[in-house]
């Protein structure tokens, strides 16, 4: 009982020198846990002393777990260009830079400079993104899952809307077509089979309840060998002799030609808005190469359906969201894909990623065993399934270190590569030429210790 008496008060405690510069207010909260933690362990005989300094430690150590930023910068050497997991696509600094520039002051989000009244903030992206894809209209939801929602329950509710078999799709975190159809208050009507369907479906699906013909992209897998399905141009003609609505939750779309022969099984959204959609969706932070958003595009009388929709106002994104998206896309416009960084990444070509993993080898050869390898990799985020493309890794070896510890050691430096054939590689894919400094200082602190 002597030492209990010997705990400190926590009055005392937090207004010690070592507190000073820190939050008096967390300080306290955790000081209290602290003493009475060591209250416990010296009932239940687990502690004989007591050492002030390791308390006040302890406080320290607590404060900085609880301050330090849950989210913190990592540099992606898996090779995955659109890293759902590591945040997908990267914002281009002089884009994030033109919209902190709005954010941080007064902007006319929904003022009409023109004619002084208040305004509409989807008309501050949809002039550029007509101008890319030659549609009537456009809006901009905060996500593309937001967006298949929002349609269905503006056009469908109660109603039924057709989807092949082979598209009822489930995508990470358990997003589900059928389920996403059911919440917004869509009928689902299946057609097809799992690997065939055909036009002759669609046609003899529709009846007096059927408000829609949709296309769903197939993000993260591909139905191969004896299968068929039916190009979204004819979908978009049997609605048209049928007077209902056509339309293509694309996914993750992309503007321009992708590289490798990608676009065989991906087609571009200007593609599909060739055929002269009612409807088409898709995200903003995968191919696109811009922020998370949800981009809807089609004919103007719909697009202000949406609108009037009351679930919009729980959807709708920011002006720092807009602001970024306005400049990809009008950096895509212009063909500055450089500007892009998931495109420039994507067109880098092997020599230059070469010459990239070259400048990190011969920095490490001398303290580490390292070799150049083509291999490959793929695109990631749910975009163009199954399909790799080209890359060059660097696989780093540390002397009596298995492969997967480490990974575990510059995981824990926040860099992030990963295992194929019981070694680890540095994917210069998705290194940027800043971090290769970055990733040789890191290997070496490793190594010293």
């Amino acid at each position: 009982m002597v030492l209990l008496k010997s705990i400190p008060k926590v009055d005392k405690f937090v207004a010690k020198n070592e507190f000073k510069e820190l939050s008096f207010s967390l300080v306290s909260t955790i000081s209290k846990k602290v003493l009475q933690d060591l209250r416990e362990s010296i009932l239940n005989n687990e502690v004989d002393s007591i050492d002030e300094n390791e308390l006040i430690k302890k406080v320290i150590k607590e404060y900085q777990n609880i301050t330090k930023p849950s989210l913190q910068k990592v540099i992606n050497a898996t090779g995955v260009i659109v890293h759902t997991n590591l945040g997908r696509s990267l914002i281009n600094e002089e884009a994030f830079l033109k919209a902190k520039d709005v954010a941080t002051s007064y902007n006319n989000l929904e003022y009409d400079l023109e004619k002084g009244k208040r305004g509409e903030r989807y008309a501050h992206i949809s002039k550029v993104i007509c101008e890319a894809l030659n549609c009537e209209d456009v809006l901009i939801v905060n996500n593309n899952a937001s967006a298949v929602f929002l349609i269905l329950n503006t056009f469908a509710k109660r109603k039924e809307v057709v989807v092949s078999r082979g598209e009822l799709v489930e995508i990470g975190g358990s997003f589900r077509v059928p389920d996403v159809m059911a919440s917004s208050g869509a009928k689902l009507k299946e057609i097809g089979t799992t690997n065939k369907t055909h036009l002759r479906d669609y046609q003899n699906a529709i009846c007096e309840q059927t408000s829609m013909l949709m296309k769903v992209h197939k993000s993260n897998y591909s139905i191969e060998g004896f299968s068929s399905e039916v190009d979204f141009e004819d979908i978009v003609n049997v609605a048209k002799e049928n007077n209902i609505i056509d339309y293509y939750d694309m996914g993750s779309g992309h503007l321009i030609d992708l590289p490798y022969g990608l676009n065989e099984s991906e087609p571009s959204v200007k593609k599909i808005m060739e055929y002269n959609p009612s409807l088409l969706s898709f995200s903003g932070d995968k191919l696109l190469g811009s922020v998370q958003a949800g981009i809807i595009v089609g004919k103007k009388e719909l697009i202000a359906k949406l609108k009037k929709n009351q679930l919009l106002r729980m959807l709708r994104v920011d002006k720092i969201t807009l602001a970024i998206l306005e400049e990809n896309v009008k950096s895509i416009l212009l063909g500055d894909i450089d500007k892009i960084p998931t495109l420039k990444m994507l067109f880098t070509e092997i020599s230059k990623l070469k010459e990239n993993a070259s400048i990190l080898k011969n920095s490490i050869d001398d303290i580490c065993e390292c070799e150049i390898k083509n291999t490959q990799t793929v695109i990631g985020g749910g975009t163009t399934p199954n399909k790799k493309i080209p890359t060059v890794a660097l696989s780093i070896k540390f002397k009596n270190y298995k492969p997967n510890k480490i990974e575990k050691l510059l995981r824990a430096k926040n860099i992030v590569g990963r295992i194929e054939n019981e070694q680890f590689l540095l994917d210069f894919r998705t290194i940027q030429e800043d971090e290769i400094k970055l990733i040789e200082n890191s290997i070496r602190e490793i190594l010293d210790k």
